[in-house]
């Protein structure tokens, strides 16, 4: 009856040599009708192909089919008892068995086993079955047995031959591994025991290996296992289906491949990294081994065109990564960035010219390599390395060629075929677009940190009056560019401007805004004006600039508005430091015993932002100490604003244990920062030196004219004292001038001041406030040429201006030091 359970169609007798088979598709419409099931249900194939099974079933078990078909959708085995209605409209009860199969293209179809119940009569043996069997499966093209409780076959179809292992008669009362001795007939095996002592059904088993019918290579096949019980639900053996899928495999494979390569290549922008990951996702899902070749001038991140490659650049490879199966290949290691040479009209010469891909079935073995040898090493053959397969895909991007990329396969049955070759063009091609991604972005970034370096002091310049270093620590990693930028400036009288400054944002405007404002400040600092002064041109400066281009404090390239800076001002003479700061956190001190404070410097608003003016302090430093100027990135712990306290605890802490008497900028910077900064980072550190009163020698001047005399007669004394009788003549002449034009033209003290440092310095004063002008005199003209002939004979010279009046400076370079 419809009602009937499951269970109890279970306790039914199901002779599978009597039951009538019909095939369903997944949805439950007939796909297959045979005369066997004409004869009991009565209906014909034209009238039921195409109909859904329910329809030959009564409502209730009507009802019923969609569970059913769900359940065995999902891999289950069903047998029960259903009621049919007979083509004369009378019911037939009728056992059921609903087995999934797999087609050999892949689609699932289920089988239908049709019987009327029998009475308790056991089963009549395998014999009597065989012919219906037969019959049920001539047609089809799944290879199908049935195995005992040994595991032994007592019956399978001719599909199955296809496989090899001999006829179903030869196959009777063997064992799987008898019959196929290339599979892995243990885990065969594992599966059909499951399933006899659980009843579990296995489907969709797939198992690679060597079958007879294909013993040179590997195969895939998927088996899928049901057990067979008696009247009594007893176990009686095994029925098992076959479907090779190895092209299904291949293709699975081949996507997984490409798939992992998506996730693996490209992670970085590196070239040879992304090189070596092309080889190492190739091997050995694809190759053995696997070589990557680029030109010299990708590696080196040049512009390429489109179009044939030239002579030269035909066989100037390098090598920019390998991977292999074997220990003993390559048989030379080449190293990443080795040039690699090949022989004229080789296959990876043609590929390079022709820019298409090179495949190679089967390598002559008594062939050499075609790696061009240098005089003296001998060249190795195929047959040697082992190499019996090639291919050759050119790395090409965007129309143009980058490079090669080999393929070899070793000591394997299965060559390269077209296949193979369309999955490597594939894998070529996705790493071909990173390749050059990393090659215009090495491009990008060589000439991003050129400009950094033209915006930052190669080296800091040579000095007497403090040993300086400094660091500097884009946040900006990929690029190199940032806005925090430093400086050391060599100032007139041994003195030296020490300036740190920051441009708000990153990257290369940040890096264009700074370099504008740090040739700005060189500029100011040129004239020898104090640092408050230098803040307040700068300032203007900004402020302009900002006016100009029509642009608020935000959103504008290269626009400096909102940058800070800090301009320091040390004279080794008498150890006096004059600092200001326009919104830039104050310079810290670490005295020659160690400790370390922060000076009490007056933070004015940051430039182009317009507020109070600024305030310089100025202070006296022992010699030995050292002044620490630094950017608020250093302050920075984390990419959250901290407290002020506390991170300035923690820079104190970092200067105190690097000492003194090595303060190294970077070690500062590594006990503070991450090595990705979340701001740019400056920090430049300047231990101050004082000059020996022995290099100092000043004189207070007489008013009257008579004391040019006198003025040089002293400096002549003390050029003698200092041994430089050499630079006599022409000091002389410039003190002699000098004292003359402040006598002339200006009031108050005269002094006259020399500093024999690294240069000769002459430096006279008066409390005059106007600045000499250095004139071009006519020929009739008697004066004017003072200034000419100092401009002449010195360096360099200038004017500085101090609260009680200027000083006029000239510098003379050194002789040589005899020997």
């Amino acid at each position: 009856m419809a009602g009937d359970t499951e269970q109890g169609g279970r306790r039914q007798r199901f002779d599978v040599a009597d039951a009538a088979p019909l095939l369903l598709d997944p949805h439950g419409v007939v796909s297959g009708w045979t005369a066997h099931a004409e004869r009991l249900l009565g209906y014909g194939a034209p009238g039921t192909v195409g109909r859904k099974f329910a329809e030959l079933l009564v409502p209730d078990d009507a009802e019923r089919m969609p569970d059913l078909l769900e359940r065995c959708r999902s891999g289950a085995d069903w047998a029960g008892l259903l009621t049919a209605l007979h083509r004369d409209g009378h019911r037939l009860a009728v056992t059921v068995r609903i087995t999934p199969t797999v087609e050999p293209r892949g689609g699932t179809s289920l089988l239908v086993l049709l019987s009327e119940p029998a009475g308790s009569a056991g089963w009549a043996g395998w014999a009597m079955s065989r012919s219906v069997l037969e019959q049920m499966v001539a047609g089809t093209p799944i290879g199908i047995a049935i195995v005992d409780t040994d595991l032994r076959f007592v019956w399978s179809n001719a599909a199955l031959e296809q496989f090899g292992g001999g006829t179903a008669e030869q196959r009777l009362g063997l064992r799987y591994g008898d019959v196929q001795p290339g599979l892995d007939a243990d885990s065969v095996e594992a599966q059909m025991r499951h399933v006899l002592e659980t009843g579990e059904q296995v489907v969709r088993f797939e198992h690679v290996g060597r079958v007879r019918s294909a013993p040179m290579r590997d195969t895939v096949h998927m088996l899928s296992f049901t057990r067979l019980d008696d009247d009594r639900g007893n176990p009686m053996g095994v029925y098992y289906t076959v479907v090779e899928m190895t092209e299904r495999h291949r293709a699975r494979q081949r996507l997984s491949l490409l798939d992992r390569a998506g996730q693996y290549i490209g992670r970085t922008l590196d070239i040879t990294t992304t090189a070596q990951e092309l080889a190492d996702v190739a091997v050995p899902e694809l190759a053995d081994y696997v070589t990557v070749d680029l030109l010299d001038t990708v590696l080196g991140g040049a512009e390429l065109q489109p179009g044939p490659l030239s002579e030269s650049d035909r066989v100037r490879l390098r090598h920019a990564g390998h991977r292999s199966r074997y220990q003993d290949l390559p048989r030379t290691v080449v190293e990443a960035g080795a040039v690699v040479t090949y022989l004229a009209d080789s296959p990876p010469v043609h590929c390079l010219t022709t820019g298409r891909s090179y495949r190679q079935e089967r390598l002559d073995p008594l062939a050499p390599e075609w790696l061009a040898r240098s005089p003296g090493d001998r060249e190795s053959t195929f047959l040697e390395l082992g190499l019996q397969s090639v291919m050759i895909v050119p790395v090409r991007a965007r129309g143009v060629t980058l490079g090669l990329t080999t393929f070899f396969r070793r000591r394997r049955e299965d060559p390269f075929d077209a296949d193979d070759l369309a999955l490597a063009e594939d894998l070529v091609s996705r790493a071909a677009v990173c390749v050059d991604n990393a090659r215009r972005y090495t491009r990008e970034r060589d000439a991003a940190l050129g400009l950094q370096r033209s915006l930052l002091p190669r080296h800091l310049p040579e000095q007497g009056a403090v040993e300086a270093s400094a660091c500097y620590r884009p946040a900006d990693e990929l690029t190199g560019l940032g806005g925090d930028w430093y400086d050391l400036i060599p100032l007139s009288g041994a003195r030296v401007a020490l300036v740190v400054g920051e441009a708000p944002g990153h990257g290369i405007d940040a890096a264009a805004a700074m370099g504008g404002l740090r040739t700005a400040v060189r500029t100011l600092a040129a004239l020898d004006l104090p640092p408050e002064e230098v803040l307040a041109h700068l300032d203007d400066l900004v402020d302009r600039t900002a006016a100009d281009e029509g642009a608020g404090p935000e959103g504008t390239y290269a626009n400096p508005v909102g940058s800070g800076c800090v301009y320091v001002v040390y004279d080794p003479v008498d150890g006096r430091c004059t600092m200001a700061a326009a919104g830039h956190p104050s310079p810290a001190v670490v005295a020659p015993d160690g400790s370390v404070c922060f000076v009490d410097l007056p933070e004015g608003p940051a430039l182009g932002v317009g507020g109070p003016p600024f305030e310089s302090v100025e202070l006296e430093l022992a010699e030995g100490s050292t002044l620490a100027l630094h950017t608020d990135g250093l302050l920075l712990s984390s990419d959250e604003e901290g407290d002020f306290d506390t991170d300035r605890t923690r820079l104190r802490q970092a200067l105190e244990r690097s000492g003194t008497s090595d303060l190294n900028c970077r070690t500062v910077v590594d006990a503070l920062v991450p090595s990705r900064p979340y701001d740019d980072i400056a920090l430049l550190t300047a231990r101050t030196k004082r000059l020996d009163p022995g290099q100092v020698a000043a004189w207070d001047l007489s008013e009257d004219p008579a004391g040019v005399a006198e003025a040089r007669r002293t400096a002549t004394g003390q050029l003698a004292r200092w041994g430089l009788d050499e630079l006599v003549f022409t000091t002389e002449l410039i003190v002699s001038e000098l004292v003359t034009n402040a006598i002339r033209h200006a009031s108050g003290p005269v002094r006259l001041r020399l500093i024999h440092e690294r240069v000769l310095v002459c430096e006279v004063s008066d409390g005059g406030a106007t600045t000499p002008r250095l004139r071009h005199p006519r020929a009739t003209d008697e004066g004017g040429r003072g200034l000419m002939l100092v401009s002449q004979m010195a360096q360099r010279w200038g004017t500085r201006f101090v609260p009680d009046g200027k000083i006029i400076w000239a510098e003379q370079s050194l002789p040589p030091p005899p020997g």
